[in-house]
């Protein structure tokens, strides 16, 4: 009989790794970093020589270097070279929090419990079209949603969200696309961009693009560079996100369906059953960060220039941090702790949007449907993006 083939970190890069991390993180999340294949070279991602990270798995490792953005720099198209620069995502203070004020007011708790009625609108119509039985809940829902919605902020229509979802995979599945045909897409989504751009200066709306076409940074105007870099952060990561962290709340809940009849007889459960999937299954696994200085991480000596894989999903199963981490339970008194967002600098400034769409999808949904199950066919997850955990494809049944 041969013996079984030990794990090897550079599985965290893989399809299967994407796809479902978690026997990795419990087999290196030691006291030290690990060293894996991040992105290897050929025609799929247009490197000539392999890129290989530094993955932090451990909760107090990730914090602290969440907490050091003048170590852990967020300027990592200089290292990857397969993605243009971002506002903000590949930002670090000053100039980041500069940036931040920009779009921080369209994002207040104020701002965003002001669409409570209008996304309830939207969740409503989608349940209505996608009706009961078999439901493929991807396409039906947790795409249209989150996509409808941020097309709605900026201002662009929500009947071009098909080309959206498409541009989104491009920007984060760089692991599943040819280098060309991701740069082909880039374009696409630029140029769309440029036109809405060219559009709100010519006639500005309420919406956030108009905003940005008006917006100063430290007395200048921003350029139509700048705004669509922004714009299309905003685009991906206000879609993203969400539509994973619906997927895999939906899946969690048609496995559990005791939770589901205890939450639909009490609604107090639907906060701690987003929190706790936030934790169980954050719908951002991994960022990148590259270390400004050399810097040494348990026994490891990091050099400068070095990528480094902040790690938020194996940081939310820590064991150090959650009792019974691999177990899903809402009420667990430690939820708090989770880094489902982030924090400091880099906390998700989509946050309480794709709360409050969660806290409305879930509400509908109980209050619609009376069983959850499992739908024909197997669910599908992505295994292009390792920013990401989330499904391409989830059969349900609505009962």
């Amino acid at each position: 009989m041969l013996a079984p083939v030990p794990l090897s970190p550079d599985v965290l890069s893989t399809p299967e790794g994407i796809a479902n991390p978690y026997p990795a993180y419990r087999a290196f999340q030691g006291p030290n970093p690990v060293r894996y294949l991040r992105l290897p070279a050929g025609p799929l991602t247009g490197r000539t020589e392999p890129l290989y990270a530094w993955a932090l798995l451990r909760h107090a490792d990730v914090l602290a270097a969440i907490r050091d953005p003048a170590t852990f720099s967020s300027q990592t198209p200089t290292v990857f070279k397969t993605m243009p620069k971002f506002a903000l995502l590949h930002d670090d203070p000053p100039h980041h929090t500069h940036l931040r004020r920009l779009v921080s007011k369209a994002f207040s708790p104020q701002r965003i419990a002001s669409l409570s009625e209008w996304i309830g609108r939207l969740a409503n119509e989608l349940l209505d079209t996608a009706g009961k039985g078999s439901v493929e809940l991807m396409s039906a829902y947790a795409v249209p949603l989150p996509m409808r919605v941020i097309a709605g902020m900026l201002g662009v229509p929500d009947e071009d969200y098909p080309s959206f979802k498409l541009w989104s995979e491009a920007v984060i599945g760089y692991a599943g696309m040819s280098a060309e045909e991701r740069g082909r897409k880039m374009q696409e989504m630029m140029g769309y961009l440029a036109r809405i751009i060219a559009a709100r200066r010519a006639q500005p709306a309420e919406d956030l693009i108009s905003a940005l076409v008006q917006a100063e940074v430290e007395g200048a105007a921003l350029s139509d560079t700048e705004i669509r870099s922004f714009a299309a952060v905003l685009l991906v990561a206000g879609n993203e996100t969400t539509t994973n962290l619906i997927g895999n709340m939906m899946a969690l809940l048609a496995d559990r369906p005791e939770l589901w009849r205890r939450a639909r007889e009490d609604r107090s459960l639907v906060d701690p059953i987003i929190e706790e999937v936030l934790r169980y299954e954050s719908p951002v696994q991994r960022f990148p960060r590259v270390t400004a200085k050399p810097v040494k991480i348990g026994d490891v000596e990091i050099g400068a220039g070095e990528i480094v894989d902040i790690v938020y999903g194996a940081a939310n199963r820590d064991p150090a941090v959650f009792e019974d981490p691999d177990s899903f339970r809402p009420e667990r008194p430690t939820n708090s702790q989770h880094l489902g967002f982030g924090l400091g600098t880099h906390f998700c400034l989509g946050a309480p949007l794709a709360r409050l769409e969660a806290r409305i999808t879930l509400n509908a949904f109980l209050e619609r449907i009376p069983e959850l199950g499992r739908g024909e066919g197997a669910a599908v997850r992505q295994g292009a993006a390792p920013v990401s955990l989330g499904y391409k494809s989830l059969p349900l049944v609505l009962g």
